[in-house]
């Protein structure tokens, strides 16, 4: 299994970024997936899901309405949108098989500040 996450980077508070996941080394259109996301000294959190067909999301109540969630299955590859990004977004963000919360990608920085 293989999960690289990219799209990272460091922007103002309002600002945007689009996050994706490719993977390998499964049928990804047989997964639900998730991202996850953790700040230092804080636990990881789940603030994203979708179901393996794409028709079914859920949010965290902390990114409800400005982040979405989505998946390509012909690409194997799962994204996060991010609007209005927050200072309290900062944290390294990953993503995942849901059924699997264990198995990380590297990850990929997301830093928020002015």
């Amino acid at each position: 299994v293989r999960l690289v996450e990219s799209g990272g980077g460091s922007v103002q508070p309002g600002g945007s970024l689009r996050l994706s996941c490719a993977t390998s080394g499964f049928t990804f259109s047989n997964y639900a997936m998730s991202w996850y996301r953790q700040a230092p000294g804080k636990e990881r959190e789940k603030v994203a899901s979708i179901s393996s067909g794409g028709r079914t999301t859920n949010l965290a109540d902390s990114v409800k309405g400005r982040f979405t969630i989505s998946r390509d299955n012909a690409k194997d590859t799962v994204f996060l949108q991010m609007n209005s990004l927050k200072p309290e977004d900062t944290a390294v963000y990953y993503c995942g098989r849901s059924a699997y919360p264990n198995d990380w990608g590297q990850g990929t920085q997301v830093t928020v500040s002015s």
